[in-house]
């Protein structure tokens, strides 16, 4: 916004000094941005990383508002109210399983905020620019410039992109069910169109074109909003073939499509802070997703192309399971435990789904008081989301010197007594180094196997998210304690004091 079309709210403030103030505002809220953003690099700093980060948002948004003119003190302080009741009440009643689905959502708003702010401001210039045309003002042409029509073209397609590739990304993570001919079916796998391959080809070539047609004539605003539209269904094409094994990825590259998306339409308005802000979530969210994609042991293309699932010719469950299978209880846990000297335990995304977190610490608290040493082994993609699992048990005040990464735990898996694996599946399946057909074939995994004694706690023999059957749980060290994940947890704890 330039300094002659700034209006004070109340007139006591000459423009160039509220320019002044907007513009020392934005470089506070930059450095608040940064100084969040290495804070979340460790749980000790993430909480008040998070808020330097709120904080740096609280204070651009406002200057943006009060620099600008656009709205007064009550309107502004009542929109504060308001956001922050909505925030207060989500961040109460969302469950730790909901948040990769909230991220999904918020992703995607961010998206549709970029692409509307983008497309309001196209408005806005076509409308000077008419007016120009007619001899009520002197703009003329030359105001749509090329930044402004690049810019606006990417905002679009990344934004319209990160709409409907997140919510297709929620409705998986929901795991939503639709009844059609008496039979229950995946919502999202029902999405799956035939030859979407065509399909896709053709819509990309067809976004492509109409990118081309918004930079070479930014006078029509149709171009746009039907760039709009070819872009939310590319998005759709996009996402709904990605396998459920893979959603931690695609949240993570959503995250970075979201903060490019605003990042160019920091250049359509020419706001500097949303310029700043827009580039550290589009970096930070690429160099997080080539962290995942590394500890999956797969390109990024083949995330967004293939779909992690089983293959033809793999073995059945049967096959894996028949006769193997030894089922344990809570007392013979127990037995295990008392004389174990070292217990590692890997969590999951059935520790999620039971909220066991607190249960799985009050055993671990209570082992240590005996003397064991316990430790946890975290998968970079156990869990629907980054870090998921870092999160829960950070929740549950576990000390995170204890949460030992995949690389750092396993040249020391075969010392350790007893592991209890807690609803993970395919991040300790052994067959992604034993197969080379896998669906997870070279996929690093914690070597839980190499234990002296395995305890999986699941309520069932069913697959993970890749769909394949997983033959530690017929290893002859391993045993099977079929329950709910915080039940299991209470169950052994309890033994353990008994015995």
């Amino acid at each position: 916004m330039e300094p002659s079309t700034v209006k004070t709210i109340e007139g006591a403030l000459d423009p160039a000094t509220v320019t002044m103030i907007r513009n020392v505002a934005y470089l506070v809220a930059s450095i608040l941005f940064i100084r969040g953003l290495k804070g979340l690099t460790h749980p000790r700093t993430a909480v008040r990383g998070n808020l330097m980060g709120a904080c740096g948002m609280l204070l651009a948004v406002v200057a943006t508002l009060w620099a600008g003119g656009i709205v007064s003190w009550p309107w502004l302080i009542a929109g504060l109210v308001v956001g922050s009741i909505v925030g207060t009440v989500l961040a109460v009643k969302v469950p730790m399983t909901g948040m990769p689905q909230m991220v999904a959502i918020f992703n995607g708003f961010g998206g549709a905020a970029s692409f509307l702010v983008a497309g309001g401001e196209l408005f806005i210039t076509l409308a000077k620019v008419s007016a120009a045309d007619a001899g009520a003002a002197s703009i003329g042409h030359e105001a749509i410039h090329a930044q402004f029509t690049v810019a606006i073209s990417l905002s679009g397609l990344i934004g319209a992109v990160t709409l409907t590739g997140s919510l297709i990304a929620f409705v998986k993570l929901a795991e939503y069910k639709i009844t059609w001919g008496g039979k229950k079916i995946w919502l999202s796998n029902s999405l799956l169109l035939p030859g979407r391959h065509v399909i896709s080809i053709l819509v990309t070539l067809a976004t492509i074109g109409l990118c081309v047609a918004v930079v070479a004539d930014p006078t029509t605003s149709l171009w746009y909003w039907l760039l709009v539209v070819a872009a939310a269904v590319l998005g759709i094409l996009i996402t709904i073939p990605i396998g459920g094994a893979d959603m931690p990825v695609v949240i993570a590259l959503l995250n970075s499509y979201s903060g490019l998306a605003a990042c160019a339409t920091g250049f359509v308005i020419n706001n500097t802070v949303l310029i700043i802000a827009g580039s550290l979530v589009g970096a930070s969210g690429l160099i997080l997703t080539a962290i995942m994609c590394k500890a999956m042991n797969r390109s990024l293309a083949n995330v967004i192309f293939a779909t992690m699932g089983p293959t033809a010719d793999g073995p059945s469950a049967d096959d894996v399971y028949a006769g193997k299978i030894k089922s344990t209880s809570a007392d013979e846990i127990a037995m295990m435990l008392d004389g174990a000297q070292r217990v590692v335990i890997v969590p999951g995304y059935g520790m999620a789904v039971s909220q066991a977190q607190h249960a799985v610490r009050d055993l671990a608290n209570l082992l240590e008081s005996r003397g064991a040493t316990v430790e946890f082994g975290i998968h970079p993609v156990a869990g629907r989301m980054p870090g998921h699992m870092n999160v829960l048990l950070a929740e549950a005040d576990i000390d995170y010197d204890k949460l030992l990464e995949m690389d750092v735990i396993n040249p020391t898996l075969d010392t350790v007594d007893v592991a209890l694996v807690i609803g993970a599946n395919d991040v300790v399946n052994p067959v992604a180094r034993t197969d080379p057909t896998s669906a997870i074939a070279g996929m690093p995994i914690i070597d839980i196997d190499k234990c002296r004694t395995v305890v999986v706690i699941k309520r069932s023999l069913s697959p993970g998210f890749a769909g394949i059957p997983n033959p530690l749980f017929a290893q002859d060290n391993t045993l099977m304690f079929f329950s709910d994940g915080k039940k299991a947890f209470v169950e052994i704890t309890a033994a353990v004091k008994e015995s």
